[in-house]
């Protein structure tokens, strides 16, 4: 699935991923490196705070790391951009989890505290969040390019409204072809057999309109014929 056909530098959703990678990998870059000029201690269970949190020379360095990849990956935008931060925010999600477990014991390699647990936390939804942002949902729009990349659809491919109404229609007709089908064959759902009963209802008015509608322009004509005046 190559997204860079359907996600263009200037597409709205390859600028939320990339700016959000962006503005996380900063973050954590800045945090890795106030780290490394404080001089912290590498394996210190203990830590000392940065910024709020609780930090060591290991997590500086996971920072740093883990920000420049994130940085990286917004530079080349795209899938790679989106895929990363979502990535990053499950790892962040379960470092946050496993490092509560740990805390106060010889285990707390990273030197977490609860704020850090929180922060972990509320990065990682955040950071999953911007990453599965327009990707991942319930019902995609037509016009979305991941929906377009995943059902082999050409990137340039009309998306217009009239085109996506004319669509909706169709699969609307579809849907009531299959529903009559079943009906005759008797083997119909309550739903099927309520789409086709509408359908009747709408046809009878639409087809008594349409016998109104002719009735009275031949009730003009025949006026406008038999007219003493005409």
């Amino acid at each position: 699935m190559k997204m860079d056909r359907y996600l263009p530098p200037n597409h709205p959703l390859n600028r939320v991923h990339r700016i959000g990678a962006a503005l996380f990998g900063l973050g954590l870059v800045v945090f890795g490196a106030l780290g490394f000029a404080n001089q912290l201690a590498y394996f210190s269970t203990s830590g000392d705070m940065v910024l709020g949190l609780s930090s060591n020379g290991l997590l500086s360095t996971i920072s740093v790391v883990v920000g420049l990849g994130l940085v990286v990956a917004a530079v080349i935008g795209g899938l790679v951009a989106s895929t990363t931060t979502s990535v990053v925010g499950a790892a962040f999600l379960l470092s946050g989890l496993v490092n509560l477990a740990v805390l106060d014991s010889p285990l707390n390699l990273l030197a977490f505290k609860l704020p850090n647990v929180l922060f972990s936390l509320v990065a990682g939804m955040l950071l999953l969040f911007v990453g599965l942002y327009g990707r991942v949902a319930g019902r995609l729009p037509q016009d979305n390019p991941y929906w377009r990349a995943r059902h082999h659809e050409e990137p340039y491919d009309d998306h217009s409204p009239e085109l996506l109404a004319e669509r909706a229609r169709m699969a609307e007709i579809d849907e009531l072809a299959h529903a009559e089908l079943a009906v005759a064959e008797g083997h119909a759902t309550a739903e099927q057999l309520r789409m086709v009963h509408e359908d009747a209802v709408r046809r009878a008015i639409e087809t008594r309109r349409e016998l109104y509608r002719r009735e009275r322009e031949q009730g003009r004509t025949w006026l406008a014929q038999n007219s003493p005046y005409s």
